[in-house]
């Protein structure tokens, strides 16, 4: 309760009674108890003087003796004054006590209270006999004669100061208890509406752009719901004005790809038979002829990615599952792309080494190969992810080495292309999947900026990812990472694991430096 502001505010509210409570339950009895105690010792120390200065002047000679008080009877008018016990000091060593309590009092008497009679003062002090709370009070009887020690009861005294304390300390838990109960009751309607502020972002956060606050009242709080509701309704307008474009740049892309297809398809089939009678052309129209051919190719490929973007953006795409060997799978497309990469698989196996083609059983629907790692996904899509980064390691990391490791890892198969080409800044890792972006010309040369994007939307359809990582030393390691279901032994049927299957329908892209 206490991590939470609610929590800190109500410890806050009944600290802060806490302390006053302490404060003034601490001041209360201090000035209560030092008052009742002065009215003890001001009504005692009057009955001294009249004692000494009055009493034993009367019935008491100068140079007075033990026998003079004992014939004085003047510790009886002592006693019927409330004086509990009498001690005579007549400078012999051994003084006077009339009882038993005076008795056992006089043997520690601070000496100061001597001092301060002989100089003509009252003096007192304070003791405890057996439970019991005793006010010493001393006085010299005028002008010379001895001195008077008077036992006064403080039990009453210091028992109302006692019940003082614990009806202070009772009242000082009462408060709190009441003060945490009001603490918690002030911070639960003072927070409360932080409480529907986080409300309403989460449920901006889950897309609900509606979300807004009540504005009721004119404090603060309400000035912070009424500025987050403008805060909610701008973003909803910026984000309904994104949702716009993108909606409309979808259509734009699938408009002109459907638009520029059938010219194009003209435009490939005039080129192609211009393709096949350039070598009858003279060399300026052969070479025009040639550059004609080329660019109508590259045309066709960007209408083709073009179109591809647009089946993603209308979630047209849904993948098709197939259990196929992914060891044999892979070196098949290696073949096909990028025969000199060296194609390695984790676990027991041939040790890796260049990429030969798959013998018999082996490739995308045969039997098992060399080191068969069935799986379930869709070979399509997997091949066009592979072929893609297999081409962009070709062009970008021509005469160098690149490597293809295939493993399967806890129900995901993972595919990395590593090259030693020249890399990106790692300022552009984030932005590689990005349609059109062009991190560096060296590693997009001729291209259009899409493969990547098409390559990592296929990864999200087959509900894996697929992330790119500077190499130490250079390079770039690309790794798709996808679901997938490996065969199960000894007959049993195909299982897909709940978790998998949930893993599997989140798309997702990373990038890692």
């Amino acid at each position: 309760m206490t991590r939470g502001i609610r929590g800190r505010l109500a410890l806050t509210v009944v600290g802060l009674v806490a302390l006053t409570a302490v404060v003034l339950g601490a001041g209360s009895y201090a000035y209560v108890a030092a008052s009742l105690r002065a009215q003890q010792l001001d009504a005692a120390s009057e009955l001294t003087r009249y004692n000494v200065g009055v009493l034993a002047v009367e019935r008491l000679p100068d140079g007075a003796t033990r026998a003079d008080l004992e014939s004085s009877r003047l510790l009886d008018g002592f006693a019927a004054r409330g004086i509990v016990g009498t001690i005579v000091d007549f400078g012999t060593g051994e003084p006077f006590v009339s009882n038993l309590s005076a008795a056992a009092v006089a043997g520690h008497l601070p000496p100061e209270l001597a001092t301060v009679a002989a100089r003509g003062d009252v003096a007192y002090a304070r003791t405890e006999l057996g439970g019991q709370a005793l006010l010493v009070t001393a006085a010299r009887r005028p002008p010379s004669g001895p001195t008077f020690y008077f036992l006064f009861d403080g039990t009453a005294v210091e028992d109302a100061i006692r019940r003082l304390g614990t009806a202070l300390l009772a009242g000082a838990v009462l408060l709190v208890a009441v003060a945490v109960l009001a603490g918690r009751t002030v911070a639960r309607g003072l927070l409360r509406p932080v409480g529907e502020a986080a409300g309403a972002a989460g449920r901006i956060a889950a897309g609900d752009l509606s979300a807004r606050l009540d504005t009721a009242g004119g404090d603060e709080f309400a000035q912070w719901a009424a500025s987050f509701n403008e805060m909610a309704a701008s973003l909803e307008r910026h984000v309904a004005d994104l949702r716009d474009a993108r909606e409309r740049e979808e259509r734009f892309v699938a408009d002109v790809s459907h638009e520029l297809r059938t010219p194009l398809t003209a435009l490939v089939t005039e080129a192609s038979v211009l393709g096949a009678h350039l070598d009858a052309l003279p060399e300026v129209p052969r070479r025009v002829g040639q550059l004609l051919v080329a660019d109508v190719a590259r045309l066709r490929a960007l209408v083709e990615d073009l179109m591809e973007l647009s089946r993603f953006d209308a979630g047209a795409e849904q993948p098709e599952l197939r259990e196929f060997d992914a060891v044999a799978f892979v070196r098949r497309v290696v073949e096909a792309r990028l025969p000199d990469a060296v194609v390695r698989t984790a676990g027991p196996g041939p040790e890796p080494g260049p990429a030969a083609s798959p013998g018999p059983g082996s490739g995308l629907d045969g039997g098992p190969g060399p080191q068969a790692l069935f799986v379930a996904s869709d070979p399509r899509r997997v091949e066009r992810v592979l072929g893609n980064l297999l081409d962009n390691a070709r062009v970008h990391a021509e005469g160098r080495d690149v490597e293809v490791d295939v493993a399967l890892a806890a129900d995901a198969l993972e595919i990395a292309v590593s090259d030693r080409g020249p890399g990106v800044p790692e300022t552009e890792l984030p932005h590689l999947f990005e349609r059109f972006h062009k991190a560096d010309p060296s590693r997009h040369a001729g291209g259009s900026g899409l493969g990547l994007a098409i390559a990592a939307a296929h990864a999200r359809v087959l509900g894996g990812t697929l992330g790119a990582e500077a190499r130490p030393g250079g390079g770039m390691r690309f790794v798709l990472r996808i679901p997938v279901t490996r065969s199960l032994p000894g007959g049993d049927g195909p299982a897909t694991d709940e978790a998998q299957a949930a893993w599997a329908s989140e798309p997702r892209m990373e990038t890692r430096t």
